[in-house]
């Protein structure tokens, strides 16, 4: 198992939880040639929108479709990142157009940029320098909400509560 990149539990709500299915995780990238097959079994109109991924404990990029669960890419494993990704074909190859951290079962860390940059760079895969969209994630410590913070106003929506300036996501 991956030391590298702080592990994010699933925190979601337990209904995804039945979208687990073992032996039916996310495809596992682990080079260019992999993602090269997996995206040419997509049909075009999905290769248009970005895919579910997660970057599970061993450090590899696992995809599944837009509107999969992430804790069911996961195969209900913790992960180092999760969020969406999509791609486009530059000089012969895909390399990622768009990823964000965008998952509220996992509520990944700025930070999992990390782990996903490593699985990225490990596949041979093209990517940004960060995130293209970033989503900060905070519970709320009067309701317990999970909240995603908005043009940084640290606001809880449900209650109006302040929320804590440093990730506090975990259950």
């Amino acid at each position: 198992m991956s030391t590298a990149g702080r592990r994010h539990g699933y925190i979601g709500p337990a209904e995804p939880l039945g979208t687990v299915r073992p032996g039916a995780e996310g495809r596992v990238v682990r080079s260019a040639r992999d993602l090269d097959a997996w995206l040419a079994a997509r049909d075009r109109a999905e290769l248009a929108e970005p895919f579910t991924y997660v970057v599970d404990l061993d450090g590899l990029l696992r995809l599944a479709p837009r509107r999969s669960e992430h804790v069911a890419c996961a195969g209900g494993a913790d992960v180092l990142g999760a969020g969406e990704m999509g791609f486009e074909r530059t000089a012969g190859r895909w390399t990622v157009r768009e990823v964000s951290n965008q998952s509220t079962g996992y509520c990944p860390r700025l930070e999992s940029w990390d782990a996903v940059a490593r699985a990225l760079d490990g596949a041979g895969v093209g990517r940004p320098a960060g995130f293209t969209y970033a989503v900060v994630f905070r519970r709320c410590l009067t309701c317990g909400e999970i909240n995603i913070v908005r043009e940084g106003d640290f606001v809880c929506v449900f209650c109006g509560g302040d929320l804590p300036g440093e990730w506090n996501a975990a259950a």
